[in-house]
């Protein structure tokens, strides 16, 4: 499976934010996109993921499911997690699951795989900033999919926690699997390669 950009352009409210982006990346790949704010990091990421229209250049990704988008094909997880504070922990992600076409045999590994298993019951909305994003990373490990878009993953994510990520993370490319990750500096990932966007 590889994931290509050509000449990609993205143009956000009649301003163009980048042009003449290139990359490729192969299963068991990891991407960091740096950047200043506004340099269009996160565009770049919802764009891949078919949440921003491309301007200009093309998108494909070889290799993987004909009648499937790549969007279809990816997690996203941007700066908002999709928490619904009036469902429980564990009611989030099997909505998650159900909706992303899964079943809910993986709700349980999932949770403990962020150390949210005892929290499973407790209503959404008690959680801290920490916990919404260790439930939104939850997402990743109970519905496989093969590319991951990651914007800023490890914020708001104490050391620990940050820690399991990059074991998550490093599990999934073992497998084939692909990651993007927006980010202003390390993410735990000492062999991913760096795309840098706009002006140093």
């Amino acid at each position: 499976m590889q994931l290509k950009a050509d000449n990609l352009v993205c143009s956000r409210g009649g301003r163009e934010v980048f042009a003449g982006l290139n990359f490729s990346l192969s299963g068991g790949e990891a991407l960091v996109v740096t950047g200043r704010n506004g340099a269009g990091k996160s565009s770049l990421l919802r764009m891949i993921a078919g949440l921003v229209h491309i301007a200009g250049g093309r998108l494909e990704l070889d290799g993987g499911e004909a009648d499937a988008s790549i969007g279809e094909q990816s997690h996203y997880v941007g700066h908002q997690d999709s928490v619904k504070p009036s469902l429980t922990v564990g009611e989030n992600l099997k909505f998650w699951a159900r909706y992303l076409g899964a079943g809910e045999r993986t709700i349980d590994s999932a949770l403990q795989a962020v150390e949210l298993a005892p929290l499973a019951d407790l209503p959404a909305a008690y959680l801290s900033a920490g916990q919404r994003r260790r439930l939104s990373i939850a997402r990743l490990v109970a519905v496989p999919r093969p590319l991951w878009l990651l914007d800023e993953p490890t914020s708001a994510l104490d050391v620990p926690s940050q820690n399991r990520l990059a074991d998550l993370m490093r599990s999934h490319l073992a497998g084939g699997g692909m990651i993007v990750a927006a980010a202003h500096g390390p993410i735990g990932l000492e062999r991913a390669r760096e795309l840098k966007i706009g002006p140093s």
